[in-house]
């Protein structure tokens, strides 16, 4: 039978030319130098040679492309395969600075303790098991370590009449612009599909994911629900206004006694 995760993957396999071209279109765009500042203002202070970065579901390599150019060292993962052979090539000359590996983001294979920021984009919406992939996160920062997710409530849709009707006005609004959908130019059924069986799709994020971090144990956390405002260009914007992207951060700390035997019993 086959597995969700194994269903993800090869979505995302067909999806990784176009995702790719997107990513170069960032790298052409005010998105490079937008994302850059909003990443590198959040990390810790000091040599950026020292600092160790973990990008998780890196996808054709946007983020480790602009860190690596800007002086810093990556370590990045996927779960598919043809994302991270993509990912290698987009890096061009800057390919020494990033360690490409094949992992799962909700089981990680680093010892704990390891990195001073772990990053991602787009990806806990599509993880089957998000509670999991946060404590993973957790686990690998060092104590005081930093984490930056950025994602979106993308499928609420599915769910909600109301954020339906919305969607269905951004496209129009992208069709009477003449600009490119980033929807039509998916396997938006089979992407539905997937989003029916993870269970982001329908929670009110990113109060659930501040939520969650504090129970596991970071602290300081923050949701920047304005982020979008910085990092899109005006296409995305006409494309996501129904759904625009979050950032929630926050520090590694320790989770109390009895938050611990809570997590063991999940």
């Amino acid at each position: 039978m086959e597995t969700l995760l194994h269903e993800i993957k090869e979505y995302w396999t067909t999806r990784t030319e176009g995702y790719s071209e997107v990513n170069q279109k960032e790298l052409e765009g005010m998105q490079k130098e937008a994302w850059l500042a909003v990443l590198t203002e959040q990390f810790p202070q000091g040599d950026k040679d020292r600092l160790q970065i973990l990008d998780v579901g890196c996808g054709p390599g946007f983020f480790p492309r602009i860190l690596a150019e800007a002086g810093y060292s990556v370590t990045a993962v996927d779960y598919t395969p043809e994302m991270l052979k993509k990912a290698e090539e987009n890096a061009e000359i800057y390919r020494d600075r990033i360690t490409f590996l094949r992992m799962d983001a909700q089981n990680l294979e680093f010892p704990d303790n390891t990195f001073d920021v772990v990053i991602s984009r787009n990806l806990t919406w599509n993880l089957e098991h998000p509670r999991q992939a946060y404590r993973e996160w957790h686990r690998v920062l060092k104590r005081g370590g930093k984490l930056l997710n950025f994602d979106a409530n993308w499928y609420g849709y599915l769910y909600d009449e109301e954020k339906r009707a919305a969607y269905e006005q951004d496209r129009k609004n992208v069709e009477s612009q003449s600009l490119d959908d980033h929807y039509l130019c998916t396997d938006i059924d089979a992407m539905e599909r997937i989003a029916l069986q993870v269970p982001l799709s329908h929670i009110v994020r990113p109060q659930w994911d501040a939520q969650v971090m504090e129970q596991i144990g970071f602290v300081r956390i923050c949701q920047d629900t304005d982020v979008w405002r910085r990092v899109w260009s005006e296409e995305e914007r006409l494309n996501y206004a129904s759904t625009p992207m979050f950032m929630v951060s926050g520090l590694k700390g320790m989770p109390s006694e009895e938050t611990r035997e809570s997590l063991k019993q999940r």
